[in-house]
C-alpha cells in the first residue's frame, strides 16, 4: 500500500475575499488525496507504524477508538491491505448489540475484530496503549504478539511521519517568516510533527476539535516531542475557540460555513476537523490576527463522511 501514496500531496491556492481584504494568502495542502484507502493525516501517522509492523514481523494491530473513529477505519483498511489482522477496542459497551453505524460497519467489513468496552474499561485499556511498557505488555498477553497503536494513532513514529508535510512544503515553495502551517488537533500527533520540522521563522497553528482541551492538548504535543525527539519545540500554538461545542459536533453555523466554502471552491469538506480549522482561519483573519503578507497553509487532513 505504500507505493499507492500520492506524494507530495497537491498544494492549491485558495483565493477568498476575507483573506484578500486582509492581505493574507491561503493555500490548501491536499492530504485528503494522499492514499485511496487511508487518506490524510491517518496515512501520515500510520505509514511509519505500519512499516515497523512489517519489519518486525507483527501479524496483528490492536488499537482504540470511538463509535465514529476515523482511526479505527484507517487501521482496519491498512491492516487488510497488508495482510494483517486487526482488533479495535471501542468506547461504549452499549454499542455491542446495536446495529453497526456506517463507520464501525466499514471497519468490520475490512476485517477488524471489534471489542466493545465500558467507558471506564476503555479509559484503562487506552491508557495502557498510550503508556507503553507494562501497559502494552498486558495488552499483548491478551491479544498475542501485536503492534499496539494508541487512540488516534499519535505516537513518536506518527510525529515523525507528519514531519514530511513540512518537508514537502519547503521543497515546493519554501517556508519562512511569513508562513503559518495550520492543522486540526485531536490527539496532537500531526501538530507535533509539523512543529518539530518548522524552519526558522515559520510557525504552526493547531485548531482544537475537543472542548475543554486547554493545557491537555499542549501537554500532549510536548510529550510527543519529548518521546520522538528528546526535546520540546517552540513556534506553535493551539486555538481553542473553534471546537464547535466539542468533538464530533457540527453546529448549524459551522455547517453553513462549510457548505458555503464548498460552493465557492468546489472542494468537499470533512466537518469535524477540516471545516473547524478553516472556519478558525476565516475568523482569525477577519479579526486581524495575521499581519498582511502572511501565507497560511491549511492541511486538509481527511475526507468527508459518506452521505
Amino acid at each position: 500500500m505504500f507505493a499507492d501514496a500520492l506524494l507530495p500531496t497537491p498544494l492549491t491556492d485558495c483565493a477568498d475575499e476575507v483573506f484578500e481584504r486582509s492581505g493574507v494568502g491561503l493555500r490548501l495542502k491536499r492530504d485528503d488525496l494522499v492514499h485511496p484507502l487511508v487518506p490524510g493525516n491517518k496515512w501520515r501517522k500510520l505509514a511509519p507504524n505500519l512499516e515497523l509492523a512489517v519489519r518486525e514481523g507483527h501479524r496483528r494491530l490492536v488499537t482504540f477508538g470511538g463509535a465514529y473513529s476515523t482511526h479505527l477505519r484507517a487501521v482496519a483498511l491498512a491492516a487488510g491491505a497488508l495482510g494483517l489482522s486487526s482488533v479495535g477496542l471501542v468506547r461504549g459497551e452499549e454499542l455491542a448489540g446495536a446495529p453497526r453505524n456506517w463507520s464501525l460497519r466499514a471497519a468490520e467489513e475490512a476485517g477488524m475484530e471489534l471489542v466493545f468496552l465500558s467507558r471506564a474499561d476503555y479509559r484503562e485499556e487506552a491508557g495502557r496503549g498510550a503508556g507503553g511498557g507494562a501497559g502494552e505488555a498486558a495488552l499483548r498477553r491478551r491479544w498475542g504478539p501485536c503492534l499496539v497503536l494508541p487512540e488516534g494513532g499519535s505516537n513518536a513514529l506518527a510525529a515523525h511521519g507528519a514531519r514530511a508535510i513540512v518537508a514537502e512544503l519547503e521543497e515546493s515553495q519554501g517556508l519562512g517568516e511569513r508562513d503559518v502551517i495550520c492543522c486540526p488537533v485531536g490527539t496532537g500527533g500531526t501538530l507535533a510533527g509539523i512543529a518539530a520540522a518548522l524552519p526558522p521563522g515559520a510557525r504552526a497553528l493547531g485548531v482544537a476539535v475537543l472542548r475543554g482541551g486547554e493545557g491537555y492538548l499542549e501537554g500532549e504535543v510536548a510529550r510527543l516531542h519529548r518521546e520522538a525527539y528528546g526535546r520540546e519545540f517552540g513556534g506553535w500554538r493551539i486555538d481553542h475557540g473553534h471546537h464547535g461545542g466539542g468533538y464530533g459536533r457540527v453546529p448549524a453555523a459551522l455547517e453553513e460555513f462549510a457548505a458555503g466554502f464548498e460552493r465557492r471552491h468546489g472542494i468537499a469538506l470533512e466537518r469535524r476537523y477540516v471545516a473547524k480549522t478553516l472556519a478558525a482561519l476565516y475568523d482569525l483573519t477577519a479579526a486581524g490576527a495575521f499581519p498582511p503578507g502572511t501565507r497560511l497553509t491549511a492541511v486538509v487532513t481527511g475526507l468527508p463522511d459518506p452521505a
